[in-house]
């Protein structure tokens, strides 16, 4: 939660810097998905129209009042946000800074508000008004996301969890999977993003040197037989490590039986979030490709990667591991829905 709240200077010149890269990208509103001439003459354009009023609720996130206002700006969209009370000032202060930029541009200080109390209340109350708020938005802990699936009576867009797997295929190079390993855990342990557990192939030709480096960073391995086998500084996992998010310093390692064993885990363990293999084995990587169905799925890169962001989107409002209307890192696209244009010249049906 700390590492989320802290703003230093880098972390408001990027979230600056992510406005800028929002307000670059092409406005989606009224772009074309795709055109038809009708065998009568007729044609049929589906259009991409703004969703209306989004409803963002989050927590110790001070980043989402910025990222948020200027994605739904930007898709034409009107946001309405409630952070929570560990971050209520610098939401205060950002959303300011929001507002006086938006009103220098022509834009009415109203397209983007900021929910003046902290009480619980006003979350139910946002979750309860259908017809008003077109989509709620949760980005925060499980709980907060799982009372906002239970309660909501708008459609919501949300993920629960992000237990991500990177698989060390037989045939990764040791240290691309060294590296992406070390990364995909350590570069920042608190983000969805971060691999949860490591699964390495049984045949995988240096085990130990993967560990190792992770276990050197200070980070806490938990792992079934064979991996407590490959270092003795391995602790013995739980069950319930295979189905838990840490967000901190802490990984669950298994080996597995080569791609079939990796994923039968990950068809039984993973939240659909973001999963990644490391081989040079091209069939293999295709075969993950195909067959993990989560939002996003990797080849030979870290699961760090899972960003709006890094993906050219400018930013996100979360990341979405259903399977409707928005799948993945959600930005402008993830904003719009659509709207069919039917252009006639008489026609009448017979």
């Amino acid at each position: 939660m700390l590492d989320r709240l802290r703003l230093d200077s880098a972390r408001i010149e990027a979230m600056a810097a992510a406005v800028d890269q929002v307000a670059e990208l092409g406005d989606p509103v009224g772009q074309i998905i795709d055109e038809t001439l009708r065998p009568n003459g007729m044609v049929l354009r589906r259009v991409r129209v703004p969703i209306g009023l989004i409803g963002i609720i989050y927590e110790s996130r001070p980043n989402v009042t910025a990222d948020a206002a200027a994605l739904c700006v930007r898709s034409g969209n009107a946001a309405l946000l409630r952070g929570g009370s560990e971050a209520a000032r610098s939401n205060r202060a950002i959303h300011t800074a929001l507002v006086e930029g938006l009103v220098e541009g022509g834009v009415p200080a109203e397209v983007v508000q900021l929910m003046p109390t902290q009480d619980r209340a006003a979350v139910g109350a946002m979750l309860a008004a259908g017809g008003l708020i077109d989509m709620i938005v949760p980005r925060g802990g499980k709980s907060l996301v799982a009372r906002v699936q239970a309660d909501a009576r708008v459609p919501v867009l949300a993920h629960l969890d992000g237990i991500n797997h990177t698989y060390i295929d037989r045939c990764a190079d040791p240290a691309m999977a060294r590296d992406i390993a070390l990364n995909a855990k350590m570069r920042r342990t608190g983000i969805c993003g971060a691999m949860e557990t490591l699964l390495v192939d049984a045949q995988f030709s240096d085990p130990h040197g993967l560990v190792a480096p992770l276990l050197e960073a200070g980070c806490e391995l938990r792992g079934d037989a064979r991996a407590c086998a490959i270092d003795p500084r391995i602790k013995p996992a739980e069950a319930s490590d295979w189905d838990t998010e840490y967000l901190d310093a802490v990984l669950s390692v298994a080996v597995v039986d080569g791609l079939d064993g990796a994923l039968a885990h990950i068809a039984r363990h993973a939240s659909g979030h973001t999963d990644a293999i490391v081989t040079d084995d091209d069939a293999a990587a295709a075969r993950f490709l195909s067959e993990v169905d989560s939002a996003i799925v990797i080849h030979n890169a870290s699961s760090q990667f899972a960003d709006g962001g890094e993906f050219g989107l400018g930013a996100e409002i979360g990341i979405a591991t259903g399977r409707l209307h928005a799948r993945g890192p959600v930005a402008l696209e993830g904003l719009t829905t659509y709207k069919w244009l039917v252009l006639g010249s008489g026609q009448i049906r017979p």
